[in-house]
């Protein structure tokens, strides 16, 4: 048998650097997503550290001493629990009403056909195409040219316009991939049209429906542009608040709020993937 010369076997990596960059090139996707969500949650964790922390002065850069002051008083700051009641009032009422709506019409989109079906689709990508501050802006003027008082219903009409078009992108990629033939089972079974709603479809559709609001409460909760155009003068929900506190000095109990919302979101995506896990497995 030939030899192997040795200038490669000198230029060979040992058998342990080898298997490490094996097992390396396998999972280098894996290891890729990891860093990348990693990148992603680095500022929540940040808030949450900072969550414990006493400044010495208005802003809360700057690590000074451990304390839970502002867990234990999260409503320390005047007006702050106010704007977020309000905007946890305006992001509940808006996902209501755009999933209600937003799945009726993924529904008719998806399984049936009539006049104008693409110009609607089109339409339902506008609002998450389009720039945000056109959108407001768009309200805006919408609401001052038919004389409508800018407040509590404003914010939440402006709420619902945008939050529809993810709802129905939602719940339309899940009923689309829904298959048929299972629908077609129930009523064989002497189902009729709501039992196989109810038992059939709506179970299937669910995920999709989920997904839909819980993007849209994120995204509700969240806005700033679209509120700030469209809100009154009585009218303060919590990222205006935040906004406005960011003149004078962040507060640590917005830290506290931030880290309290990452945390309870963290949890229901847990708990989703727990309850599916065990469908799957029974």
């Amino acid at each position: 048998m030939p030899s192997t010369p040795a200038s490669a076997r000198a230029s060979s990596p040992p058998p342990a650097l080898a298997a490490l960059l094996r097992r390396l090139r396998r999972n280098a996707v894996v290891l890729a997503g990891c860093a990348a969500l990693a990148y992603l949650l680095l500022p929540n964790l940040v808030v949450l550290l900072f969550s414990f922390n006493k400044p010495a002065g208005r802003f809360n850069y700057a690590w000074r001493t451990f304390s839970t002051d502002a867990w234990t008083d999260p409503c320390g700051v005047a007006d702050m629990c106010g704007s977020l009641g309000l905007s946890l009032q305006i992001a509940v009422l808006a996902t209501l009403i755009a999933t209600a709506f937003g799945t009726f019409a993924a529904f008719a989109l998806a399984r049936y056909r009539f006049r104008g079906k693409s110009t609607t689709n089109a339409l339902i990508f506008l609002p998450m195409a389009m720039p945000e501050v056109v959108m407001a802006a768009s309200l805006g003027t919408l609401f001052l040219n038919m004389r409508v008082s800018f407040g509590f219903m404003t914010i939440l009409i402006a709420h619902v316009m945008f939050c529809l078009s993810f709802v129905v992108v939602a719940v339309k990629a899940r009923v689309m991939s829904m298959d048929p033939r299972l629908e077609e089972a129930a009523r064989d079974l002497y189902a009729g049209p709501f039992q196989t709603f109810w038992r059939v479809t709506l179970p299937l559709a669910a995920p999709g429906i989920a997904a839909g609001a819980m993007l849209s409460f994120a995204l509700s909760f969240d806005d700033f542009i679209i509120t700030q155009f469209n809100a009154g003068p009585s009218t303060v929900t919590f990222p205006m608040f935040v906004w406005g506190a960011a003149q004078r000095g962040v507060p640590v109990q917005v830290n506290v709020i931030g880290s309290a919302m990452f945390v309870l979101a963290i949890a229901i995506v847990l708990g989703g993937q727990i309850i599916s896990n065990r469908r799957k497995k029974t």
